[in-house]
């Protein structure tokens, strides 16, 4: 892998399962896992979709909730974000095994960083 990539998006969604039911019927994903919160995890060969269930009580609207890069070598590009006028990217604390950092890009969306990827090779 030369370049980073995006590899994972994730959707805040009213109905998780209802959409993960759509996404899997219509286009052929893949359920990776559900959760017991209601958040599900599709696959479709190379991206991984996270369909997080919305917390009404919450402050974010649905839709797209964060993205994530596969990339090389994390502590190289956290050293270059460094020199962004961006807050320097942190260590998730999910104990989901995947995007080991969060960031933020210069209009506050956030993005994910992961060496080994999201859950499928």
């Amino acid at each position: 892998m030369s370049r980073s990539r995006i590899r994972h998006l994730a959707l805040y969604a009213r109905q998780p399962a209802e959409l993960a039911r759509f996404y899997g019927e219509r286009f052929g994903m893949e359920l990776l896992a559900a959760d017991q919160a209601g958040n599900h995890f599709l696959h479709d060969g190379y991206l991984t979709l996270a369909l997080l269930k919305l917390d009404m009580g919450g402050e974010a609207p649905a839709g797209i909730n964060h993205f994530g890069f596969h990339v090389n070598d994390i502590g190289r590009l956290c050293a270059e974000l460094a020199n962004e006028p961006v807050e320097r990217p942190e260590r998730r604390a999910s104990p989901r095994p995947y995007a080991e950092f969060r960031a933020i890009d210069p209009e506050g969306n956030w993005f994910d960083l992961s060496e080994h990827g999201y859950g499928v090779d």
